[in-house]
């Protein structure tokens, strides 16, 4: 149980895959102006990493490790990611079409979300097995909403923040980006103490 802990505590705050590892940051950067839209492509983005890893774990472990082709592992982790945010872009479109139309252009670049395909190829290269890889993903994806609810709030701040005319826009973002991804490096020293290196 301490494992499965450590494993989501990590994946959450010391190995955060927006602020510690800097994939995602395309839709981090992007949908994180209103906490409406960056709650709805956070959950959109845990339920493919969860779906990715339910169907990618078993393909690996069942059919290319055994077979020896590794090799193929990103392009059918690809496939299946996209395949995957169709059915999420559909499904979206059909039954809530109001965060469809406010996720806009962000929904599709999910395909290419490095933060997707990192956690499955992590799972696979740090050899999890199919619970431990589960409870990783569920930790990354935790840990991208986490990044995009706090920098949603950060950025509502900002709007009515003086700032100075040549930080307005993408500056100051990149700034508070960086301030608060520095804030999570207290987390590794706390999770060292309290699970040892993981």
């Amino acid at each position: 149980m301490k494992a499965i802990v450590a494993v989501l505590f990590t994946a959450v705050l010391t190995e955060n895959f927006v602020l510690a590892k800097f994939l995602g940051i395309c839709p981090f950067l992007g949908v994180s102006k209103k906490l409406d839209t960056a709650l709805g492509m956070s959950v959109a983005v845990i339920f493919v990493m969860l779906l990715s890893t339910l169907v990618t774990w078993p393909i690996n472990a069942y059919l290319l490790e055994p077979n020896g082709l590794d090799y193929l592992q990103t392009i059918i982790f690809i496939l299946v990611i996209a395949t995957l945010v169709q059915l999420v872009e559909f499904t979206l479109k059909r039954y809530l079409p109001p965060l469809y139309r406010a996720l806009g252009i962000y929904l599709p670049l999910i395909t290419t979300n490095c933060a997707v395909l990192g956690v499955v190829v992590l799972n696979v290269d740090r050899g999890y097995g199919f619970g431990d890889a589960m409870v990783n993903t569920l930790g990354a994806g935790l840990g991208f909403m986490l990044a995009m609810v706090m920098f949603a709030g950060v950025r509502k701040r900002l709007e009515s923040a003086d700032i100075p005319d040549f930080l307005k826009g993408l500056p100051i973002s990149l700034i508070s980006a960086s301030l608060v991804s520095l804030s999570f490096l207290g987390f590794s020293g706390m999770a060292e103490g309290m699970f040892g290196a993981h």
